[in-house]
């Protein structure tokens, strides 16, 4: 498969659960947006996140694809039901490039046939999960970020 540039909007593909959203997710999305003309992000299905979290998610799928969805760096949002299949996803969305936290740094290095890829540093000292243990009343690790 070529990686040619093909004539038209440079369209990036990023993907996660963005469940209690916070200015780590605004940044990652908003720095993800820069590197192209249009960003499109897979939100992960409340199934997924049980499978790959061990528990729902805290707002439903369709609350979280509203709150992606609405924000002026993001132009169009999708439903991702599977981790395996990113390379279908990719080609489905025809990306040029797929945009990922660091903390996946080499994950989806084999993908660069379809699309270049990228991996952005994340937000120091902010996570859902943080967030989360802070609201339940139990204490975050030091460091732990987006």
């Amino acid at each position: 498969m070529s990686l040619a540039p093909v004539p038209g909007p440079t369209r990036v593909v990023t993907f996660g659960t963005f469940d209690v959203f916070h200015a780590g997710h605004l940044r990652l999305l908003e720095r993800a947006a820069a590197l192209g003309d249009r960003l499109v992000v897979g939100i992960s299905s409340d199934e997924l996140n049980r499978g790959k979290k061990g528990r729902s998610p805290v707002y439903p799928l369709a609350a979280r694809m509203a709150i992606v969805g609405a924000l002026r760096c993001v132009d169009e949002v999708f439903v991702e039901h599977s981790l395996e299949a990113k390379r279908r996803y990719l080609v489905e969305q025809r990306a040029d490039v797929l945009v990922m936290g660091d903390d996946w740094a080499g994950r989806f290095d084999g993908l660069g046939d379809v699309c270049r890829v990228v991996y952005l540093e994340r937000t120091p000292a902010v996570s859902t999960t943080a967030i989360i243990e802070q609201i339940r009343g139990v204490p975050a690790e030091v460091g732990e970020s987006a």
